[in-house]
């Protein structure tokens, strides 16, 4: 089989324009960048916004693998099949952080025959959102910093700065720095440190706005530093959020593009969801409901991350109600999650995939306890065997989920169009959705809410700096906000070797941080890194450009 992008090279694009006139969009709504890409009008979002609401469709997943179980791949191919039994549907979905692209996990546009194109463009500069995103976030460090050496007015406390700068790459090496060496000219010496682009705040509020006003004033509203008299200070005042909304004018537009078979693609944001919200924009989800009758939707890694920051932080926010959910698995992730070893994933072993199955019925259970109808698609391989899908589909009618094979990757839409149906089917049953948690109870209520019912965690245990940076929250009286829980990936307790269903286990909260403009909390546990680093062997080695300028290596 081709790779992933020889299969995007060779396919015939349509003009951005085409794909527009789907969604009855004319070309005065487009901003190009190229052909096959275009930012929508802030014009469209507001002649639309009294249009009814399509049906919004969430794809989540298990516990993953390292190599992740084929979400966006699933999401792709699921808005091809819907066009092809006829439903107008709009596929939205994150940006890829160039981090993943050059280190283990690749780039965000699907894979196979279920992608978004143009490939390349997408997975590298795209339309500079992620660009523009990382000049906001550093040019109120800058203007921070800047501040303090210019007499520091506000009497920043050097050494409580909450904010650092981003880059949207793996580097390790710049996770903890020194800054303003060199002399009285080149700045105060400080201990400082980057995050990656996607794990910024400023990616969080361009995310959870719903037009530049509401941009502006988060913005505004960011924490960055406490006073040596223990006053907050704002970026308002530093007087950057002006400068900062100029920077991301556009950024705060959405990006249509399409997928292989031309479904339009709204591809807009890109928070992680292990650090972060993992979900894309208000403004496209909001945007393809008014478009299409149907939108599909991802939110990042399993539901225990990305699904419940969707419900809990993101619908509570923007008022939207699901209408049926998909859960993402494969025979191989459940077998690895009954311990079996990654290179011998393919071989049959019912023991296994008794044990590791599990993993996905906690996942079941807690899509339910949000009250909305459960679809889980099997992301099939050729080594999956007839006997291992029966179990698997059987255990699904048990715990009342429907179940559907996904083939998308190898053959596209045609591929989904079972998936397709019983996800409309799903949809059209009474959706009961309501967050796990009231945004009124104290921050530790909510958190073991989640650890508890989500993950299914004893209790939590907090150190003695957790405990202050809550309290801390509390006198600012900015502790009536959701959680968003910053945890590994690959287990529902935040210790990354307990995979399945983890029973007696604590969940250890190293920190807690506020998201004032964003709009939430962030709790730190176990050893997440905000800054990821590069694998020994980075997909960046792959990859290659020959002199007429075609890329490969990318996937």
């Amino acid at each position: 089989m081709l790779t992933d992008i020889e299969i995007a090279q060779q396919a015939q694009p349509k003009p951005i324009t085409e794909i527009a006139d789907k969604l009855g969009i004319s070309s005065d709504d487009l901003e190009f960048y190229g052909k096959y890409k275009a930012k929508l009008s802030e014009e469209l979002i507001s002649r639309t916004s009294s249009n009814k609401d399509g049906k919004l469709i969430l794809v989540t997943a298990i516990n993953p693998t390292p190599a992740g179980e084929g979400k966006t791949t699933t999401s792709v191919g699921l808005g091809d099949a819907f066009s092809k039994i006829g439903k107008k549907t709009i596929v939205t979905l994150r940006e890829p952080s160039l981090g993943p692209v050059f280190g283990i996990k690749g780039g965000a546009a699907g894979g196979g025959y279920a992608q978004v194109i143009p490939m390349e463009d997408i997975n590298l500069h795209f339309t500079g959102d992620m660009h523009a995103i990382t000049a906001a976030n550093n040019l109120l460090c800058a203007m921070l910093d800047n501040h303090i050496q210019q007499g520091n007015e506000l009497k920043i406390d050097v050494r409580r700065i909450l904010i650092k700068r981003c880059l949207d790459m793996n580097d390790r090496e710049l996770r903890n720095i020194v800054a303003g060496l060199g002399g009285k000219v080149n700045g105060v010496p400080r201990e400082d440190g980057f995050i990656i682009t996607v794990a910024s705040e400023v990616m969080a509020i361009l995310c959870l706005a719903s037009d530049i006003d509401e941009l502006k004033e988060r913005l505004g509203n960011i924490l960055v530093a406490y006073s040596t008299d223990n006053t907050p200070i704002y970026a308002k005042d530093l007087k950057a959020n002006g400068a900062m909304t100029a920077l991301l004018k556009d950024a705060v537009k959405p990006n249509l593009v399409q997928t292989l078979e031309g479904t339009p693609a709204i591809m807009h944001g890109g928070p992680f969801a292990n650090i972060a919200h993992g979900c894309n924009s208000v403004r496209a989800t909001k945007l393809a409901l008014k478009l299409a009758d149907y939108c599909i939707t991802e939110a990042g890694f399993g539901s225990d991350l990305g699904a419940e920051k969707f419900f809990d932080i993101k619908c509570r926010k923007a008022g939207l109600k699901p209408s049926a959910v998909v859960i993402v698995a494969t025979v191989r992730a459940l077998k690895y999650n009954g311990g079996v070893a990654k290179n011998e994933l393919s071989a049959e072993n019912p023991d296994a995939l008794k044990k590791g199955i599990v993993n996905l019925g906690v996942h079941i259970n807690n899509m339910h306890k949000f009250g909305i109808p459960v679809v889980v698609a099997i992301n099939r391989f050729h080594t999956d065997s007839d006997a291992e899908l029966e179990y698997i589909k059987n255990y699904c009618k048990e715990l009342g989920a429907d179940f559907a094979l996904s083939e998308v990757f190898a053959n596209g839409g045609n591929g989904g169009i079972e998936l397709a149906k019983k996800v409309v089917e799903a949809a059209e049953k009474s959706s009961e959705f309501c967050p796990i948690y009231s945004e009124e109870l104290p921050i530790k209520e909510k958190l073991k809410t989640i650890a508890t019912a989500i993950y299914g965690a004893d209790d939590v245990i907090y150190t003695k700096a957790a405990d202050k940076a809550i309290a801390d929250i509390e006198k600012l009286g900015a502790d009536k906000l959701p959680v968003c829980v910053a945890k590994t990936q690959y287990s529902l307790s935040d210790d990354p070797t307990l995979l399945g269903k983890p029973e007696n286990f604590h969940i250890t909260v190293s920190d807690v941080r506020l998201s004032n403009g964003a709009g939430f909390i962030v709790v730190y546990t176990g050893s997440i890194m905000t800054m990821p680093g590069l694998p020994k062997v980075p997909a960046a080695e792959k990859i290659d450009v020959d002199s007429n300028g075609k890329i490969t290596g990318l996937f």
